[in-house]
This record gives structure tokens, sequence and C-alpha cells, in this order.
């Protein structure tokens, strides 16, 4: 059974989203968090778990991050990219300009 997205904080500020199912990762999105932005480095899926949503489960799970705890998003990872330009009212109070 395939468990929400979870979250995990290394050392320092690394930090992981993730989805498992049971034992198994089935996907991840690699950010590191400062005290006014979240940097999204990269967005994985588990090639036989692809069109199941998840990465957007991760994209949406990050997102409430960013809005609960106030901080704006460098989208460096070419799908959370690609769905900022692809969806830009739904995602312009978290995406830092600067990045645009």
């Amino acid at each position: 059974m395939m468990q929400d997205v979870q979250f995990k904080k290394d050392e320092g500020s690394k930090c992981l989203f993730y989805i498992m199912d049971g034992e198994e990762q089935l996907g991840e999105m690699e950010v590191s968090i400062s005290n006014t932005e979240i940097i999204v480095y990269h967005t994985e899926v588990d090639p036989k778990a692809e069109g199941k949503g998840l990465a957007k489960r991760l994209l949406e799970t990050m997102v409430g991050y960013t809005r609960k705890n106030a901080l704006q998003v460098v989208p460096l990872c070419p799908y959370v990219l690609a769905q900022f330009k692809r969806h830009p009212q739904e995602y312009e109070d978290v995406w830092k300009s600067i990045t645009r």
C-alpha cells in the first residue's frame, strides 16, 4: 500500500520529500531549505511507478510545505520548472521571481 509523501531533513539544509510503497521508495524530490527559500534540485519516480501521479503528489506536498513556512521556490528541477511555467497562476505566490 502506497503511503503519503514523507519529509526527511538531513544534516544542514538538504531535505527530501519521498513516497514509499512498503519498504520500497517509489519517488523523491531533492531540495534544500534556507530561512527564505526552498531550492528544488531533482524529482525522480521509479520507472515502474510512472504515470500514477507521484511526481505531482511530490510537487503538491513541497508547495504546501513552502506556503506553510512562508518560503519561495527556486525551481532548478526541470519537472518543477515545467509545471510552474504550465500553471503560473497556481504557483505565482511561491515562485521566486528571479527564476522566471
